[in-house]
């Protein structure tokens, strides 16, 4: 528990109401979205300024309190979860959209802000935010920076690093900086704004940022391509990006994510295909995207698929992208557990690693569903499971470190959008190497040297030896 001087000193910065530290309020924010993960605050505190944050860090750095920002809790790396007591601080009352410059193509906002929500407001204006992880509806802003958020439409637009260009940021010490600005070009110095994307809480608390905007596609067509084999439709993604075509979206299911997703949609999914693609172009130009989809399409069934579907409309086609959106809460229907990992390979080793998966699983004797974003090699192999089932989950967790394995094997990362937290932190040092953990600690304590931010995270207390495994074509 926090000593009642301090308890007061937190209370005068933000109100009593915005202070709290009952067994209720401790509960709700001692987990997040991550499976098996939980350890409780000894407070949780919503600033709604700037000015707050810093005052509530140069507290906590005095007094050596963790601290542990916060927007949903839809992270599934435990990236929220305070391991190491302190003060959860909840961003959500810093949910203001200050500005969206059409003539800069920028827009900059409070980090606590929702992201559908901003989407919304940028589409409005005829301008596009691409990056949109599966959790806009409810994920914030700030959360999406801090975990460098991907989505479905990655490969041809990037992920949130490739859009924040400014941020205000707040120190352990409570010194506030500005990074970046309204500018496409600024190479005065280190590119903090590049380092603070993707850094989990654990180097400062970003209170405002701004990202560039692009002009919103005005046409789009959605497809599905069905395949009887899972080679076939690996075959097709290459050779899609081959052919100098880069579409919007480009989902893999596989065979037990397709039935599971129609088991509780009802969409019309062919539940005998081993694999489906889901394939959307977007364009400001109709004859562009109308020439990439009758390419698409001749390319995909050159290279196996059984049938190519176009959707009829905006009401199917969105019926389409829910079986890819849906597929994590689909799957969470099955068991009482579900525990969604990401592992990302180039794209050409896809279904080299969707085999390795299936093998992996029926070897421990686990449930596994693959689904993904193919056009980035990016896979999220979705176990479900039962927690209070002790030898399962033992099993599980073998099965996911020989996966993570498998794909550092074929040339990919342990982590492609969901970040390292807890869940990744023994096996970091496999894709970066035990001098790139190093420089990564310097990082950290050049930023804080006390170790309050979002202490316990990324960095392994002790790493997992690897221990190289035979799979065979691998």
């Amino acid at each position: 528990m926090l000593e009642q001087s301090i308890r007061a000193k937190l209370i005068d910065i933000v109100g009593a109401s915005w202070f709290k530290d009952d067994m209720e309020a401790l509960v709700s924010y001692s987990y997040d979205a991550t499976p098996m993960q939980q350890a409780l605050p000894d407070g949780v505190i919503f600033p709604s300024t700037t000015q707050h944050v810093s005052e509530i860090l140069k507290i906590a750095n005095e007094y050596r309190i963790p601290i542990v920002g916060r927007g949903a809790g839809s992270n599934l790396c435990a990236g929220t979860v305070p391991l190491e007591g302190g003060l959860v601080m909840v961003m959500n009352r810093m949910n203001k959209l200050i500005e969206i410059d059409a003539d800069n193509l920028t827009a900059t906002f409070q980090t606590g802000l929702n992201t559908k929500q901003f989407h919304l407001e940028v589409e409005k204006l005829g301008l596009f935010y691409p990056p949109d992880p599966s959790s806009m509806i409810i994920s914030t802003l700030g959360g999406n920076i801090m975990e460098c958020a991907g989505g479905l439409r990655g490969l041809k637009y990037g992920t949130t690093k490739d859009y924040v260009i400014g941020l205000e940021a707040v120190l352990p010490n409570g010194d506030i900086i500005r990074t970046g600005g309204k500018l496409y070009k600024d190479v005065a110095g280190y590119d903090l704004t590049k380092l603070l994307v993707g850094s989990e809480g654990t180097l400062a608390i970003v209170t405002e940022a701004t990202v560039k905007l692009i002009p919103a596609p005005k046409y789009k067509k959605t497809m599905v391509a069905m395949y009887k084999d899972i080679y076939a439709a690996a075959r097709s993604v290459s050779a899609i990006v081959g052919n100098r075509i880069i579409p919007a979206t480009l989902e893999f299911l596989d065979n037990a994510t397709i039935r599971v997703v129609e088991g509780f949609n009802k969409i019309g999914l062919p539940v005998e295909m081993e694999a489906i693609l889901l394939i959307e172009q977007d364009g400001l130009d109709e004859s562009v995207v109308e020439k990439d989809i009758i390419e698409i399409v001749r390319i995909c069934k050159e290279q196996g698929a059984v049938e190519v579907k176009m959707a009829a409309d905006a009401a199917e086609a969105e019926k389409l992208m829910l079986a890819r959106r849906s597929a994590l809460s689909t799957c969470a229907r099955i068991r009482p557990t579900t525990i969604l990992e990401d592992a990302t390979v180039p794209r050409s080793k896809i279904a080299e690693m969707v085999i390795a998966i299936n093998e992996i699983a029926k070897k421990y004797n686990v449930q596994i569903c693959t689904f993904g974003h193919a056009g980035d090699g990016n896979l999220h192999p979705t176990c479900t499971t039962d927690a209070r089932d002790a030898d399962e989950i033992h099993r599980v967790e073998m099965a996911f470190e020989e996966i993570f394995e498998a794909a550092i094997d074929l040339g990919g990362t342990i982590t492609g959008e969901h970040g390292v937290g807890v869940m990744k932190a023994p096996y970091l040092e496999w894709k970066v190497g035990a001098a790139g953990i190093e420089l990564m600690k310097g990082i950290k304590q050049a930023f804080d040297p006390n170790n309050i931010m979002n202490p316990g995270k990324i960095f392994a207390k002790h790493s997992r030896k690897r221990v190289v495994i035979d799979h065979g074509s691998r």
